[in-house]
């Protein structure tokens, strides 16, 4: 239903921020919007969700109070400010659209192609 597509991933040292941006294409943008990542050798991960108006957000345990997920309706455009990094938030974040405010990956049905974001110590 909706093309989405991240970009904003880069290197960076602990302690800093990096900024996560996904852009939409598609009929609507009426979509509540996710962000998850996948370390190597891990599972992909649930990190932050966001409702269709922006007004109700939930975030993973491990992210919660360095990590804010926004949107501008507007620019079909959903962000991930990533603050206080650390090095176990190396992963390729990947954003999401879905049906609701939920936190699994079978929730959503569009995904971007992902983004590399590496931390080092």
């Amino acid at each position: 239903q909706v093309q989405l597509v991240e970009s904003g991933g880069g290197l960076v040292q602990a302690g800093g921020s990096l900024r996560l941006s996904c852009t939409a294409s598609g009929r609507t943008f009426r979509y509540a919007m996710g962000w998850f990542r996948q370390a190597p050798g891990k599972a992909r991960e649930f990190v932050a969700v966001i409702s269709t108006s922006g007004g109700r957000t939930y975030y993973a345990e491990s992210v919660k109070g360095r990590f804010t997920i926004s949107r501008d309706n507007a620019k079909n455009t959903v962000y991930l400010q990533m603050n206080s990094l650390k090095p176990e938030d190396t992963a390729v974040y990947y954003c999401a659209a879905g049906w609701a405010l939920r936190t699994s990956e079978g929730d959503f049905h569009s995904w971007g192609q992902g983004t590399q974001v590496t931390v080092s110590s």
